[in-house]
């Protein structure tokens, strides 16, 4: 057992370095680089010039809502991977992000984005899904049990109908609308709301210590459902647990980025092969590596075509997918 706490820690602190590096590099890097030497300086005793402003107004924004949505977003991913059993189930598949999308191009269609001093749209879209969330818990509910299945496949249903309003939506919307549509459902990292920011973070790390709690709950339902019930678990309780925890943490990450694919649904597949199924030591794995994964994305995503900027999602979608592939052609990633 001390061999396996060994090990665990680390994997934390390696990961845990990494996150801190590629922070760091992210900080440098972009259309105007900034030496290395010149970044703490500036942060901590300079604290003025083009060069500061850069670094804390543009630049680490990014980094922090990256930390915290690509952390969220794969932590909810391990928390419905283990709830389902189904490595295929990801943090959108529940319709989280379709109810949010669909909340949004209503604001955009009537017009009140520029409402609530610029608060309007990630509001609009938590709320749209909070409305999923809630029409998918009670429609999959049934006398104090939920149905696992039903709850899947009310999910894809719900987010398909979310997709095809959407996509009325945009069909019928002015030009100006069609892009703040688009632009949105691609995702981005740019939020110059310190506030939000700060939310973003506080709900993310508040979900990964709830989390933790529902550990070992996880390595028992891993096992089925009869099984976890056997070793004493409320397997009822804990899934509710579970399903809350991981829809308002996706409903909280999409309402403030957009959507952001792939990243609750390679990186804890890729972080599998390494540290194991134990949920013990997977759920802060696939934390640290989300935040690394899509800190990275979003270094890619600014810097690759400059003076342009890709939108995050079409990164995370590309290199998510090759990571995916990978993870599956690796013996021991089972379906």
């Amino acid at each position: 057992m001390r061999k396996k706490l060994l090990g665990w820690l680390i994997w934390v602190v390696v990961l845990s370095g990494l996150l801190i590096i590629v922070g760091i590099v992210s900080l440098c890097i972009g259309t105007s680089a900034v030496p290395l030497k010149k970044v703490l300086p500036l942060i901590f005793k300079i604290r003025e010039g083009v060069e500061y402003s850069i670094l804390v107004d543009i630049r680490l924004p990014r980094i922090l809502l990256g930390f915290a949505v690509g952390g969220g977003l794969s932590l909810a991913g391990v928390l419905l991977q283990g709830m389902f059993r189904n490595p295929l189930v990801e943090p959108y598949t529940l319709g989280i992000s379709g109810g949010a999308a669909l909340g949004v191009c209503i604001n955009i269609v009537l017009g009140l984005k520029n409402s609530l001093a610029g608060f309007s749209l990630p509001l609009s879209g938590f709320i749209g899904a909070m409305i999923v969330i809630l029409v998918v818990y009670f429609l999959s509910a049934r006398k104090g049990i939920l149905k696992i299945h039903g709850l899947l496949l009310t999910g894809v249903m719900i987010s398909f109908i979310a997709s095809s309003f959407i996509m009325l939506m945009m069909a019928l919307s002015r030009t100006e609308d069609l892009q703040g549509i688009v632009f949105w459902i691609m995702g981005s990292l740019e939020e110059p709301k310190w506030s939000l920011i700060q939310l973003a973070i506080g709900v993310s790390l508040l979900s990964l210590v709830l989390s933790y709690f529902l550990s070992v709950r996880l390595n028992a339902l891993a096992l089925g459902e009869e099984e976890a019930r056997h070793l004493g678990v409320n397997t009822e309780t804990s899934k509710r647990f579970l399903f809350i925890i991981a829809s308002l943490l996706t409903g909280c990450c999409v309402a403030v980025t957009g959507i952001i694919g792939f990243v609750g649904l390679a990186v804890p597949h890729f972080v599998r092969m390494f540290v194991g199924q134990d949920h013990r030591i997977l759920l802060i794995s696939a934390y640290l590596s989300g935040a690394i994964f899509l800190i990275i994305s979003d270094t890619i995503a600014r810097t690759i075509i400059l003076p342009l900027e890709l939108p995050v999602g079409v990164v995370t979608g590309i290199i998510g997918g090759i990571i995916f592939v990978y993870a599956l052609t690796k013996r021991g990633v089972e379906l």
